[in-house]
C-alpha cells in the first residue's frame, strides 16, 4: 500500500497540521513516510502545501508530480492540483471560497462543508480536523487508534485536553462527506 497525497490551502487552515497527523499515524501503524511541506514566506493568508506519502515500502523521495489524493482548500490550490490527482483517484473539497469546482471526470470528486461543520461545532479552529475525517471516510488508510496517537504526538501536552473535541471534529467531517461524482 502506497498512498501519496497534496493537502493545498492557505497558512492558517491548518493544512501542515493535518499532514502532520497523517504522517505521525503512518508511523504509528508502522509505514514508512514522508511529511513534506511547502510555504510562502507571509504563512497566515498566504498559499502553503504539504506532501503525504505513507507506504509499506521504502520511499525513494518526498518530491511528487502526481497524487493519489489531493485535498484542495481554496481556489489558487484548486486551479494549481486539480491535474495532478492521478486518473481514478481522489480530490476532496470545501466549496467555501472556491470559485470553479473540480471539473474531471476521471477522478474520484468528494466535497465537505468543514468550514459550516466547524463552526456549527462552536470551534472554527476544527476545520482541518473535519477535513482530515471527511477524507478518512473516503480513503481509510490510517485506523482511527493511529489518528488518536498522532494527535497526541503532534499537538503540544497542553492543547491535549482538545483531542476530544479534535475527535468530534473528525467524526463529522466523516458522516457529512458528500461524494459529488464517482467513477465505477
Amino acid at each position: 500500500m502506497t498512498e501519496e497525497i497534496i493537502i493545498a490551502g492557505f497558512g492558517g487552515q491548518g493544512v501542515l497540521s493535518m499532514g502532520k497527523i497523517l504522517a505521525y499515524s503512518g508511523v504509528m501503524q508502522d509505514q514508512e513516510v514522508t511529511w513534506f511541506p511547502s510555504y510562502g514566506p507571509e504563512m497566515r493568508g498566504g498559499t502553503a502545501n504539504v506532501t503525504v506519502i505513507m507506504s509499506d515500502n521504502r520511499i525513494s523521495s518526498p518530491i511528487l508530480h502526481e497524487f493519489d489524493t489531493a485535498i484542495i482548500l481554496n481556489q489558487q490550490s484548486m486551479d494549481k492540483f486539480e491535474k495532478t490527482v492521478k486518473a481514478g483517484g481522489v480530490l476532496l473539497y470545501d466549496p467555501n471560497g472556491i470559485v470553479h469546482p473540480p471539473t474531471r471526470t476521471d477522478i474520484n470528486v468528494y466535497k465537505i462543508e468543514g468550514t459550516k461543520i466547524a463552526a456549527d461545532l462552536g470551534n472554527v479552529k476544527t476545520f482541518n480536523m473535519v477535513v482530515l475525517g471527511a477524507y478518512l471516510k473516503a480513503k481509510p488508510v490510517v485506523k482511527m487508534e493511529s489518528i488518536r496517537k498522532g494527535l497526541e504526538k503532534s499537538l503540544p501536552e497542553r492543547h491535549h485536553k482538545l483531542i476530544p473535541l479534535n475527535l468530534q471534529a473528525i467524526d463529522a467531517g466523516q458522516e457529512k462527506l458528500e461524494a459529488v461524482n464517482l467513477l465505477s
